[in-house]
């Protein structure tokens, strides 16, 4: 009997040593509970005294990669479990996760964007979507950060076996863009009552800018060019020392713009100073001050103006404007080459002008020098008083096609058309009127070359119609040298009426040059054939320009 007794509490003991040894997993696998442990032992797999051990959603699958994952990830431990087979019982199929796939996709994608999705964390479709598999990025311009689960020292709430796990991410996708989203990776999310810190990395552009060039051009001659431009000026910042100047503080740091410009030439002298305040009184009105003296010998007689503008602008949208100026000069019209025109000689002396105009311009371009994308359609109504009193209007439309490019964006070949017309009331003088004739208006023509004509003199007109269709494409890989194929027409008239045989036409082709060391602005250089004209009228084949403008 006593030895039964003995040989039966062995088999017990042997018996308990066996269900301990299988009970207890890898030290990784085993939930940190301190109050059902003993804090005293290094891997917390000593029992506390009379307390048995409580085992918690064992993951039969954990592997060193994934704890390595899980260390490197921390927070991104929310998984679908299930319970560990039984004590001692051979695991013949390891216990597979379940598989993620990405949330429904109903809507529509968002227009001009191309259809996408999250990406697949999963292969199994309709399986519950896991906001873990996407906490990289979440969207252009915002990482969702890593969330941490609770301590180990805090027993997290029990929940039903297999059941949604309680940690989550709170910023998943399916939190920011709802049940339904429509996933469009270049819009930054909306999150309601959220912020984002943004760091940005900057450095101080340089805004003051020194320019000394020659320039020459067909209908100018040769000229001269000193510039001095600030885009930071401040006319508050008045210097209190000299080391306020040297240190370029003085008149700096309010984002406004002042220029100071000086043309000298054989035949145009053009001095400027150019005061612009974006943003006048805080506001979207946008204010420029500019003060000139202008001197141009033309072929007819010479003509001097002192003056200044003050004008105003407001943008309503980001391509929609309306601007509104005044206009104060003194003209003075001397050395007449002919007493033929009446209009010249009664023109003869100083003259004082005044005026104020109204305009609204759309713009669309992609760059407002050489565009190759968009359009330009600007109105402007002008009334002047003074020594003279007359109405102008005017209308000035443009657009360009981007026929092609190569994959840089480079190599672009551009189609563009344009129009300008403008009117100007009967008792316009001469040096107001409208004239044509070369580079900027009509080539194939000289300078103020067309219209209508007293004796020998070029009076210009009251009325003027242009047009200009131009392609222009690449010619070496760098951009440097480009070809353009044009037709230029126009009229310059002493009515209203449109006479279409009176329209001057010249088709033609030239070369663009871009030299880096000259600048930015390109060389023109421009052929063009009348095929039809006037008689008065005075052709010049070949014009060049330095510039972009026409």
């Amino acid at each position: 009997m006593r030895d039964s007794w003995k040989l039966t509490r062995s088999l017990t003991l042997l018996i308990g040593a066996l269900a301990t040894v299988g009970c207890t997993a890898p030290g990784t696998q085993v939930a940190a509970i301190p109050s059902t442990f003993s804090t005293g032992s290094p891997d917390r797999s000593v029992v506390a005294a009379g307390k048995p051990p409580i085992v918690r959603a064992q993951d039969a699958t954990l592997t060193a990669d994934d704890a390595a994952m899980r260390q490197t990830s921390p927070g991104n431990t929310n998984q679908y479990r299930t319970g560990m087979p039984a004590s001692g019982a051979p695991v013949t199929q390891p216990i597979q996760q379940v598989q993620y796939d990405a949330p429904p996709l109903p809507q529509a994608p968002v227009a001009g964007q191309p259809t996408a999705t999250y990406p697949q964390a999963g292969v199994v479709s309709g399986a519950p979507y896991n906001p873990n598999a996407y906490d990289q990025a979440v969207n252009n311009g915002y990482v969702q950060q890593q969330q941490l689960p609770p301590p180990a020292s805090v027993a997290p709430l029990g929940r039903p076996m297999g059941g949604a796990p309680i940690f989550n991410p709170p910023l998943g996708p399916d939190q920011i863009y709802g049940p339904n989203p429509v996933y469009d990776p270049g819009r930054q999310p909306f999150l309601p009552g959220r912020t984002a810190d943004i760091l940005v990395n900057a450095q101080e552009a340089q805004t003051g800018r020194f320019q000394f060039g020659v320039g020459v051009n067909s209908d100018a001659g040769v000229t001269g060019s000193i510039v001095v431009d600030e885009r930071n000026f401040d006319y508050a910042a008045v210097p209190t020392s000299w080391d306020d100047v040297w240190s370029g503080r003085a008149f700096r740091g309010a984002g406004q713009g002042f220029r100071l410009e000086a043309l000298p030439g054989t035949q145009v002298q053009r001095y400027m100073a150019t005061f612009t305040e974006p943003y006048l009184f805080r506001t979207n009105i946008s204010l420029n001050l500019s003060g000139y003296y202008f001197d141009r010998i033309y072929r007819d007689w010479n003509e001097n103006r002192v003056g200044g503008r003050v004008g105003l602008g407001y943008r309503l949208t980001p391509d929609l404007s309306v601007g509104a100026s005044l206009r104060m000069e003194n003209v003075d019209i001397s050395d007449p080459r002919s007493n033929a025109s009446a209009d010249l000689n009664a023109a003869v002396g100083s003259h004082d002008l005044f005026s104020g105009q109204l305009s609204i311009t759309h713009d669309t371009r992609d760059q407002p020098f050489a565009p190759t994308e968009g359009h330009l359609i600007e109105f402007s109504f002008e009334q002047a008083f003074g020594s003279y009193s007359f109405p102008r209007a005017e209308v000035d439309m443009r657009r360009y096609f981007l026929l092609r490019e190569r994959a840089d964006g480079s190599g672009r070949h551009t189609l563009g058309l344009s129009g300008r017309a403008g009117f100007s009331g009967s008792d316009t003088p001469i040096f107001e009127n409208y004239f044509a004739g070369g580079y900027s208006t009509l080539r194939g023509f000289d300078f103020r070359g067309i219209g209508p004509v007293q004796g020998d003199i070029y009076t210009g007109g009251p009325f003027r119609v242009l047009g200009s269709v131009e392609y222009l494409f690449p010619i070496t890989a760098d951009d440097m040298l480009k070809g353009v194929i044009f037709t230029d027409v126009g009229t310059v008239q002493e009515s209203t009426k449109i006479v279409w045989d009176e329209f001057d036409i010249a088709p033609g082709f030239g070369l663009r040059v871009s030299v880096p060391a000259l600048g930015q602005a390109p060389i023109a250089l421009d052929f063009a054939f009348p095929i039809n004209k006037a008689d008065s009228d005075r052709t010049q084949v070949f014009s060049f320009f330095i510039g972009y403008a026409r």
